[in-house]
Parts: structure tokens; C-alpha cells; sequence
């Protein structure tokens, strides 16, 4: 899960997780990741995000909505 650094953007590979994983945990366990509420997300930046890769992804989705990026998503959608 490693942006490339030539290229300035997101990861593509990053994208396609972000759309294909559920939630582990929680209120909205079993929900994709990129389907999680921007307040539901923003709880758990205060929080902290839990340690390892689920924790990276959410706060790459937290960054993602909180910069009103959700459109780089919608393409990859299922």
C-alpha cells in the first residue's frame, strides 16, 4: 500500500481497496470502506485510526471525502 513517489496522486491500487473493503469493526462493520459516513470518519481521526493497513485505509478515505474527492472513486465502483 505504497504511493508510488515518481508520480505526484494517489495510488491506483489504493483506490481499488478503498472500494472493495468492508469495515472490520465497529458501527459500520461489514460496509465498504468508501461508503462510511465523513462524520463516522472524522470521529474515529479524533480518535485515532487503529494501527496497521485498516487504519491506513481509513485514513486515506478520511482525507479522500474531507477533500471532496469521492469522484476518484466513483469509476472504480462494482
Amino acid at each position: 500500500m505504497q504511493q508510488n513517489k515518481d508520480n505526484a496522486g494517489i495510488n491506483p491500487e489504493i483506490l481499488l481497496e478503498l472500494v472493495n473493503t468492508k469495515m472490520l469493526f465497529g458501527k459500520y462493520q461489514g460496509h465498504l470502506l468508501c461508503d462510511l459516513p465523513e462524520p463516522y470518519l472524522a470521529w474515529l481521526q479524533r480518535k485515532g485510526f487503529p494501527p496497521g493497513k485498516i487504519g491506513a485505509l481509513l485514513s486515506m478515505m478520511y482525507e479522500i471525502k474531507f477533500n471532496g474527492l469521492q469522484y476518484l472513486l466513483k469509476p472504480l465502483r462494482k
